[in-house]
């Protein structure tokens, strides 16, 4: 019988103060024999409630075993391919024998389950012992459209020092070239690196079954380095990289920043990076910029030469000056048509070779179907077909002022002033030209050999105030002395 603070307190009153035997109590109180002994000598509390745990016949030493193992196993399998309580009930009959009811199974899973979820051992690490690796997704308006990045963050174990960079893909090529640049910024390599299952690092398998991808395993064999991949959806594993991403979301890109490229926005996040070595983390004396000086002192050296992270492939130039790369096209100069190029695709650029030599460099296209064209590599075409200068794609992805085409058209020989304009530029770059333009215009000319001498005029020499040394005047009348004779 459950009774009130106050009963309570007057059977222990009662009896203890007023030494009144448990009879006594009972009949004066009202209550039973029973409740006043469990109460009287303080060996029970009122306001505290024992459930009293049901002990099931049928869930035996070995049953209660076999739930505990499938729950184990689940900590490394897939998530959609872990046990429910059903599928325990199903295998306990019929590997176990099991005569009892499926919710006595459901009931014993719950309340085992509560010992595997959400109850973390917090970790130490040495200096240099390890990082932890991930991609997260952010936004950013990029030359005036709204842009999605992906961010490849890298944190140091032991001094939680952290690593952002931008780039316009989760690509295996900027997978490593994250890498490389977080070794740099450094100075060197931890021994050891802890990643989820990416695609780009691991090739199938997860956790400590997972089997690299070969590209993955070269470079990490380059840089001498271990790895450790984490369990399926067991982000805890590398919960400081997973605050890394959070942390710059909110502290670098809010609000969302407006950069011209890249490198603009590279160029912050590197900042805030090096500004964070001041922070001192919670619970520790010392800065992260300190830790990081010291753990610097036992990072892995990096090799005398560096990887190269690029996506390689050969192909051969098409009759247009293109060669083809991950579902688009490069120009490369003309004469190098129907010769076969080497391509190297990295995270942000695309660059070209000829038997060694590099003969075209262009910015990396990933919407598929696409054509990069420079101008340069067309120009000595056009000089022999000017007719086509209106309607050549490398000239229209040029994107010229409309400026070029009124000069050209208002002179007598449209096609050729145009093409003599395109190597002006190629020669002494879009802004000059446009400048002499103007001035050509501004005089009421329409002659390419008055833009040729705006851009070839050379500006006058400064008036230079030269100051020699100062002489005194000779003193004649010494002459004089000497002619008369006059002694001195």
């Amino acid at each position: 019988m459950k009774i009130e603070v106050d009963q309570y307190k007057l059977i222990r009153n009662l009896h203890t103060v007023k030494g009144k035997s448990k009879r006594y109590i009972a009949r004066v109180l009202g209550l039973s024999r029973n409740t006043v002994k469990k109460y009287c000598d303080g060996a029970a509390v009122p306001w505290e409630h024992k459930t009293p745990e049901r002990k099931s016949p049928v869930i035996t030493t070995e049953v209660l075993a076999f739930i505990n193992q499938c729950l184990k196993e689940d900590q490394t399998a897939p998530h959609d391919q872990r046990h429910t309580a059903h599928r325990i009930f199903e295998r306990l009959q019929e590997e176990q024998g099991f005569l009892g009811s499926e919710s006595t199974i459901r009931y014993r899973v719950g309340q085992l389950r509560k010992n595997f979820n959400d109850v973390y051992i917090p970790l130490s690490f040495d200096s240099a012992e390890a990082s932890q690796v991930d991609w997260g997704t952010a936004k950013a308006i990029m030359n005036g459209q709204k842009t999605e990045v992906q961010l490849f963050c890298v944190r140091l174990c032991y001094s939680c020092a952290p690593f952002v960079v931008a780039f316009p893909s989760e690509r295996e090529e900027a997978f490593l070239e994250g890498h490389i640049l977080a070794f740099t910024y450094f100075g060197g390599v931890t021994f050891r690196y802890i990643y989820d299952n990416l695609k780009t690092a691991v090739k199938e398998g997860f956790g400590r079954y997972a089997k690299e991808q070969e590209s993955f395993h070269r470079f990490r064999a380059h840089y001498a380095f271990e790895t450790a991949f984490c369990n399926v959806r067991a982000g805890h594993e590398k919960g400081l990289v997973e605050n890394l991403v959070g942390w710059a979301r909110r502290n670098i890109l809010v609000p969302v920043p407006e950069v011209k490229d890249f490198t603009e926005l590279n160029t912050i996040i590197l900042e805030r990076c090096r500004r964070y070595l001041s922070h001192t983390i919670r619970g520790r004396e010392t800065s992260v910029g300190e830790l990081l000086r010291q753990e610097q002192t036992k990072l892995l050296p990096l090799p005398k030469m560096a990887f190269d992270p690029a996506k390689i492939t050969e192909h051969e130039a098409d009759h247009f000056a293109t060669v083809a790369f991950d579902g688009n096209r490069y120009s490369v100069p003309v004469k190098l048509a129907g010769e076969t190029l080497t391509v190297k695709g990295y995270a942000r650029t695309v660059k070209i070779y000829y038997q060694g030599e590099e003969v075209a460099v262009h910015e990396r296209l990933y919407q598929k179907g696409k054509t990069s064209y420079q101008l340069p590599h067309y120009l000595n075409l056009l000089e022999l077909r000017p007719r086509a200068v209106w309607n050549a794609k490398p000239v229209k992805a040029a994107n010229l002022p409309d400026c070029f085409q009124r000069f050209a058209k208002g002179s007598a020989d449209p096609d050729r002033v145009m093409v003599r304009l395109l190597r002006l530029v190629v020669d002494k770059g879009l802004a000059q030209v446009v400048d002499a333009l103007e001035r050509t215009q501004a005089v009421g000319s329409n002659s390419i050999q008055v833009v040729e001498y705006y851009l070839n005029q050379k500006k006058p020499l400064p008036h230079l105030n030269i100051s020699g040394p100062s002489v005194e005047p000779p003193n004649l009348h010494r002459y004089d002395l000497l002619i008369g004779g006059e002694r001195r």
